[in-house]
């Protein structure tokens, strides 16, 4: 062969080897950038992924919040025939903005503020499912009263002294005569064929509560009237104050003693008396009931509903003059009667559920439990709050509200001491309430204390 040859094919043959290389290498750079736009790709569609599953996740959570609070409102608000009153609030604005009629003004209040003060009770109920027998009776009967001390702190604010004095004093009449009795007497009719059972000492205890807060108000008065102060005008106040503080030392003193030392005092009772078994109950118990909502639900719920009770309180406190005179009632009638009831709504409602249930231990403790604390603790703090804005209020009840009081807590003393309930002490301490708001029908302060009063 030629050389010439020879040295022309050597480079054909290179350049076909490195033709083919070239086109190999394209080959495999475009198969690799074709692996490259794939793998984008795919990062891509999973990144897209994670956003759709991101807002899929948001709005799922957004709807499951919302169904929440839907089924919350419907439990709380649209499941009571009661809250069919709720709309008088607003009325109750309306009506005050314009017109002059304070008659209206205070009756679309009192209604508006029922089925709030009652609901108020519910969440109350709903919370003491967490946090125990022991200290669901403390938070029924310090909600429970949450009404009449907003109530009772707006009139102080005004200067009404004996609105404050004849409400708060109507609050523990309420609880020991009408509510107490009308949860022996439903629950004796549902459990006609025995006696009901409650803890006897429990009951002692807060009798002896209530004779010391008798004890309170008892000196003050008679300090008054036999004109015996060593300052007159100041020595009355004085020793109000110095016993208001005793008392509310008393009260937490008692608060301990139910938390710390007597921890199964609303442990239902047997036939005998003697505590049930433990276990028994707190199956028995699990078994009837359950919580319609949350915690946090249950605790939102009060914040709302004491908040909107503050707010036609106001209202309510402001037309009590005004309803009087436009019903030709006595203003002590309104305080002592009409006032309380409302305010007991969430008391009245939660004693003849348990007195029904035969769970008269808790039943107590909602009724006399609650008057327990307005007498040691609701009238004390209003007296120490009054100090602090410089209202004068005492505890000098004046001798007919003192005299009042001290009957009844020796009366419901009297039935409690055997430690049995039916239906006839029931209606006892309900016919005793009806003869007390007679009796308050027929009253009217002296104008001689009204004058001081308003100076």
């Amino acid at each position: 062969m030629d050389p010439k040859l020879q040295l022309n094919a050597i480079p054909q043959l290179e350049m076909g080897s490195l033709d083919e290389r070239s086109v190999r290498g394209r080959e495999d750079k475009s198969h690799l950038h074709g692996m490259d736009n794939v793998t984008q790709k795919s990062d891509f569609i999973c990144v897209a992924d994670e956003g759709s599953f991101s807002g899929v996740s948001r709005v799922s959570s957004v709807k499951m919040l919302s169904n929440g609070v839907c089924r919350s409102i419907k439990t709380v608000v649209f499941s009571n025939k009661l809250n069919l009153l709720m709309p008088f609030g607003p009325v109750a604005i309306l009506v005050h903005i314009l017109t002059s009629n304070q008659g209206l003004v205070f009756f679309f209040s009192l209604l508006g503020i029922t089925p709030l003060a009652e609901r108020l009770g519910y969440a109350t109920e709903q919370l003491a499912f967490y946090t125990g027998a022991t200290v669901g009776g403390l938070l029924n009967a310090t909600f429970g009263n949450a009404t009449e001390l907003i109530i009772s702190i707006h009139a102080l604010r005004g200067g009404m002294i004996r609105v404050v004095q004849q409400s708060l004093l109507g609050s523990i009449l309420s609880n020991m005569l009408l509510v107490l009795g009308c949860a022996f007497f439903c629950g004796g009719f549902v459990f006609i064929k025995k006696e009901q059972v409650f803890n006897k000492s429990t009951a002692v205890v807060n009798s002896g509560l209530l004779l010391m807060a008798v004890m309170g108000l008892l000196f003050p008065a008679v300090l008054h009237y036999t004109h015996s102060e060593v300052h007159f005008g100041k020595s009355e106040l004085a020793l109000s104050r110095f016993s208001s503080c005793i008392m509310l030392i008393a009260y937490g003193a008692y608060l301990y003693y139910q938390l710390k030392t007597q921890v199964h005092q609303y442990v239902p009772l047997n036939e005998e008396g003697s505590p049930s078994p433990s276990g028994e109950s707190q199956n028995a118990d699990d078994n009837d009931e359950e919580p319609e909502i949350s915690k946090w639900e249950a605790i939102i719920w009060l914040a709302v509903m004491t908040a909107w009770i503050s707010f036609l309180s106001e209202y309510l406190v402001d037309a009590i003059d005004g309803a009087s005179k436009a019903w030709h009632i006595p203003i002590a009638f309104i305080s002592v009667i009409l006032l309380p009831i409302v305010g007991n709504a969430a008391e009245h409602a939660s004693a003849i559920m348990f007195a029904m249930k035969d769970k008269l231990d808790i039943s107590l403790g909602v009724a006399i439990g609650s008057s327990t604390q307005i007498a040691m603790f609701g009238i004390p703090f209003c007296v120490v709050f009054g100090w602090i804005i410089g209202c004068p209020m005492d505890l000098n009840f004046h001798l007919f509200e003192t005299a009042v009081l001290f009957i009844t807590v020796i009366v419901v003393a009297f039935l409690l001491q055997e430690g049995t309930s039916n239906y006839f002490k029931g209606l006892m301490l309900i016919l005793c309430y009806l003869i007390v708001a007679a009796s308050f029908f027929v009253h009217v302060d002296p104008t001689k204390d009204d004058a001081s009063l308003e100076n």
